[in-house]
């Protein structure tokens, strides 16, 4: 746990929400388990072991000692969860949580909820991929965006604000796409976007009549039973890729399993979509460092070819 210490003796608090400790990556032997995360004001220590009060007390004495270094005119706030099986244990340790709670990244802003469930309503580790979108849609004015498994739609936010023309969201739980829809509202997107909170395996139809797209856009769980299964179900969008871009249009494919590396996409999008060409892996944020890149965050970016068949 020493490395986590001394990095809360050390940060700094941005106003942006950001990752400050990773344990998660392997970087930190025995601190595998720990993941620290700021989303303004409020910090959030996760864990997928449980600690000892003592443990929590020591985690609470160095977040305390260094708020009054850099914020000593603030509050500390401060959460702890426990994840284990599929659940998770959550307890304010210090201070609030604003309600509406709303941060920013990148001067968007976004609804997240850290009292509750085990997603907050801003994954941390894809910032580069909403980066790399926002980059896209700001040098290609006007772009047609499909924002699959869109949850609270961040993508759509940040390739609206940055000049697409309609970002059509899909994402089969109505609770994250209504916190979508406060998303765009929050950063005054009244148009642009359209919402589809339905299955996408059983939504084919409406998505190929709004086709065909610049940008397409799948970040899927990994593993949720009922939902999306990787092993079995990225195969099946990957067959239809090809058919709902334009000529030239751009692939992001997104997979978040450490037990299923690169090769896992590539191989499948070879022999199912062999005209789409893999341009590169967006770095993830430095924060993220993994000792075995192929388990972190997968982010690769395909384009389809631009001849029309």
């Amino acid at each position: 746990m020493q490395a986590l210490i001394a990095t809360i003796a050390t940060m700094e608090l941005p106003t942006d929400a950001h990752r400050i400790f990773h344990g998660r990556g392997g970087l930190h032997p025995g601190c595998e388990h720990l993941a620290l995360d700021f989303y303004p004001p409020v910090l959030v220590l996760t864990s997928f072991l449980p600690l000892e009060e003592d443990a929590l007390a020591t985690i609470a004495q160095a977040l305390a000692d260094r708020w009054q270094r850099v914020a000593p005119d603030q509050p500390l706030n401060w959460v702890y969860q426990w994840r284990t099986e599929g659940r998770a244990e959550t307890r304010l340790m210090a201070g609030a949580v604003p309600e509406p709670h709303e941060v920013r990244e990148n001067g968007a802003r976004y609804r997240v909820h850290v009292l509750k469930g085990q997603n907050h309503g801003l994954f941390l580790d894809m910032a580069a991929g909403r980066q790399w979108v926002s980059a896209h849609a700001a040098a290609h004015p006007g772009l047609r965006v499909l924002n699959l498994f869109a949850y609270t739609c961040a993508f759509s936010v940040v390739a609206l604000k940055a000049g697409a023309r309609h970002v059509l969201n899909v994402d089969m739980s109505h609770g994250a796409i209504g916190i979508g829809q406060q998303n765009h509202q929050l950063n005054g997107l009244s148009t642009g976007a359209s919402f589809l909170p339905h299955d996408i395996f059983s939504t084919w139809g409406k998505i190929t009549r709004a086709s065909p797209f610049d940008l397409i856009i799948v970040d899927p769980p990994s593993y949720q039973k009922g939902s999306f299964i990787a092993t079995k179900d990225y195969a099946r969008l990957m067959r239809r890729l090809p058919d709902l871009l334009m000529p030239g249009g751009y692939a992001l494919l997104c997979l978040n399993a450490p037990e299923l590396g690169c090769d896992f996409l590539q191989t499948q999008m070879q022999e199912l979509a062999p005209g789409m060409r893999l341009v590169e892996r967006i770095a993830n944020p430095a924060v993220f460092a993994d000792v075995a890149q192929d388990r972190a965050l997968k982010v690769l970016l395909y384009q389809a070819s631009t001849e029309i068949t």
